[in-house]
């Protein structure tokens, strides 16, 4: 594609997706509702199911037969059962399919990963999932609730991960059992699961061997601030605390579609950032290959700050999070949080008083959640 092509391209999907551009940045529209919101990453979600259509359409009619029927739900009897998603695996499919009907793109994840489906014992369906991976490196609202300057960041950092994405399906959703993959997040069951897997494994780049243990899970709304965490403690005591929020900044607004066409022209006209040989060659990431792209194009660097800010939350797994992970202290107080009183609380306090209250969710119907036509 030609340089003006491309250019004329990126300034277009912008301005189609729903962005203002005012001189060297971009603006999110005036509206900041949440349905806004979700009209800026339309097009990214559409890309994704496209691609995603070649290898999992011919699965779908298999896939929607994991999500209940509202008839197949009986509140009072749910027991959830925590999976975890091996590679090249049914349950993996699954996960990859859920995950193409959240209202924004979800990540693949970086580094190290720990993936997890929530099945109902009671009738074998999909209640939800969530996904943890690396943290990125910088996230100021984080590292001043730690208390961290660089050099403990680089140190420590590699007992923390990030819920990548995390969330319920319908009908389950209509009960509220977002809060309860939330709480199973932080659960001991995920912390241990972590400890197996990577417990005494030395990191690919900084060749430190992991004792395996976990402090910390940080995560970031989907859209603008969140309720899914409002009110959500454990014994008097909130799992997860509110920080700040993100800068706005990241390369969501260019994965609809024409991230190929900017990879493709970064690779002949721009250089990489040097890297060690260990970590691999190439760009370090999307955004650099975008960053790389948009100067040489003479397109202007603030284009990659959206200004569609996310509310960042933490969830410290030990009384002591802060004071370890800082390295003032060398072991863990762990606070006990097993997934099944996890789930016993919240039976009582969420999910009960909801299905009495409100009882859309038997009204679910898991052929509406159908994406591509023809046999699936």
């Amino acid at each position: 594609m030609e340089e003006s092509e491309l250019r004329e391209l990126i300034i277009h999907s912008l301005e189609q997706q729903g962005f203002r551009l005012e001189g060297s940045r971009i603006l999110p529209p005036a509206d900041p509702s949440k349905e806004t919101l979700r009209r800026l990453h339309a097009m990214a979600v559409r890309s994704r199911r496209e691609q995603a259509g070649k290898s999992l359409q011919p699965h779908e009619s298999r896939l929607l037969g994991c999500f209940a029927s509202g008839g197949e739900v009986q509140p009072a009897k749910i027991k959830p059962r925590l999976v975890k998603v091996k590679r090249r695996s049914q349950e993996e499919i699954l996960f990859r399919y859920a995950c193409l009907h959240w209202s924004i793109p979800v990540s693949s994840g970086y580094g190290r990963r720990l993936r997890f489906l929530v099945i109902d014992e009671q009738n074998h369906k999909l209640m939800g999932l969530f996904g943890l991976g690396d943290p990125v490196f910088s996230l100021a609202p984080r590292d001043r609730w730690v208390g961290w300057d660089k050099e403990g960041r680089r140190a420590r950092l590699h007992h923390v991960l990030d819920a990548f994405v995390l969330g319920s399906v319908p009908p389950y959703s209509l009960l509220l059992c977002g809060k309860l993959i939330a709480l199973l997040v932080a659960s001991d069951e995920v912390r241990e699961a972590f400890r197996q897997k990577y417990g005494g494994r030395p990191s690919l780049i900084s060749e430190r061997t992991s004792d395996g243990s976990l402090a910390l899970i940080t995560t970031t709304s989907a859209l603008g601030r969140s309720s899914l965490y409002n009110r959500l403690s454990w014994q008097n005591r909130a799992i997860y605390q509110r920080v700040g929020f993100t800068r706005g900044t990241g390369d969501f607004h260019f994965n609809n579609g024409i991230y190929q066409h900017l990879w493709s022209y970064a690779v002949q006209h721009c250089q990489p950032t040097a890297k060690q040989e260990k970590w691999g060659k190439g760009f370090r990431n999307r955004r650099e290959t975008v960053r790389k792209c948009l100067a040489s194009l003479g397109l202007p660097p603030g284009y990659l700050s959206n200004l569609v800010q996310r509310e960042i939350f933490v969830a410290p797994l030990a009384a002591n999070c802060r004071e370890f992970l800082r390295g003032e202290e060398t072991r863990l107080d762990y606070y006990e949080q097993p997934a099944e009183s996890l789930f016993q609380w919240f039976r009582e306090r969420w999910l009960l008083p909801r299905a009495q209250r409100n009882g859309r969710f038997r009204e679910f119907d898991p052929k509406t959640l159908t994406m591509w036509k023809g046999e699936g």
